[in-house]
């Protein structure tokens, strides 16, 4: 009996080893897979962060196919093609992630965003077939998280640019405008200025850009306040909001900004001057706009100044740096 036990025992340990063994060999082959898609997702989001989108689609579209439940590479890769104005590789991608996780509000604004930027890609006709969808996504994602901030920025966009007739509302855009306000006073007020830009009432407009700027005070307030003013054909406030920025946020490429004002509407020429030679002398590639528009935008005050031989010496400044940008040999030619 006891041997019969001891035999038993010794089967039963022998199988314990076994599947113990077949456990950790199973996990041995795995593990270089598991490695294998962090490291996929890895090369992918640093591609993604250097721009270099068509690399991240390489690396992920094989990837997704084998792994079609990993919604974090789903969505990477609807994010690479989205970069790269692929919108319906990227709607394809993030209504996968609509269908696997529905709760998921971000799944849905970001479905809505590719079919919308995909309706201002196409005819007037096509987008018609196609602006119902977009409602439905942004409405859900604003349905499903209350806090979506971004969500509420795209109705109050959709619904000011639609025409009336397919559902555009102004009544429905400021809504969303007064829940972005009671989430964010900064985005609650740029997204007045922008309705009442958008509906042809710069009074208004004005007033929430400014009380934008005193809340919050951040580069794109400022920004938006200097697009309004330049929309509005009113270069000194344009330039004046500039310098206002500039004492806030100093930043080299506002001597541009400065500089491109004076340039396009013939005010203030010697800051405009003094700020774009500013700005040359200390460029750097993070300013974001090349040195060549600097030199256009000198010409351009020198032909203001009537200094014709200053104006081609920096247009052809200009288009040594670029020689196919088409304003600048037209510029050339109207001073020849």
């Amino acid at each position: 009996m006891q041997k019969n036990q001891k035999q038993y025992q010794e089967n039963v340990n022998f199988v314990t080893m076994k599947i113990n063994s077949m456990r950790l060999l199973i996990i041995l082959c795995c593990f270089p897979f598991v490695l294998l898609g962090q490291s996929t997702l890895e090369k992918s989001r640093a591609f993604i962060a250097k721009k270099l989108f068509t690399k991240a689609e390489n690396e992920l579209v094989t990837f997704v196919d084998n792994n079609q439940n990993n919604l974090e590479a789903i969505e990477l890769l609807g994010d690479a093609y989205g970069h790269q104005k692929k919108w319906d590789d990227a709607a394809k991608q993030y209504k996968k992630l609509t269908e696997a996780k529905p709760t998921e509000a971000n799944y849905h604004y970001k479905y809505g965003g590719a079919l919308g930027m995909k309706a201002l890609s196409v005819s007037k006709f096509k987008a018609l077939g196609i602006i119902d969808d977009v409602k439905a996504a942004f409405l859900k994602a604003a349905e499903l998280d209350p806090n979506h901030i971004e969500t509420r920025w795209a109705l109050v966009e959709l619904y000011m640019q639609l025409p009336g007739i397919i559902g555009g509302s102004k009544s429905k855009s400021l809504k969303y405008a007064n829940e972005l306000e009671n989430l964010s006073k900064v985005d609650g007020y740029l997204a007045k200025g922008y309705i009442y830009e958008y509906d042809d009432e710069p009074e208004l407009a004005e007033d929430y850009y400014l009380k934008a700027i005193k809340v919050g005070g951040s580069i794109t307030c400022y920004s938006k306040l200097t697009s309004f003013y330049e929309n509005q054909k009113q270069p000194e406030k344009a330039i004046k909001n500039i310098e206002n920025e500039q004492s806030v946020h100093f930043r080299n490429s506002l001597r541009y900004q400065i500089g491109k004002v004076s340039a396009e509407y013939n005010v203030q020429l010697d800051k405009g001057e003094s700020c774009l030679k500013s700005y040359i002398f200390n460029y750097s590639a993070k300013d974001g706009v090349p040195k060549a528009w600097a030199n256009y935008r000198l010409a351009q005050i020198y032909k203001h100044k009537k200094e014709t031989n200053k104006a081609l010496e920096y247009i052809e400044l200009a288009l040594g740096e670029l020689p196919d940008i088409d304003v600048f040999k037209e510029f050339k030619k109207s001073l020849q």
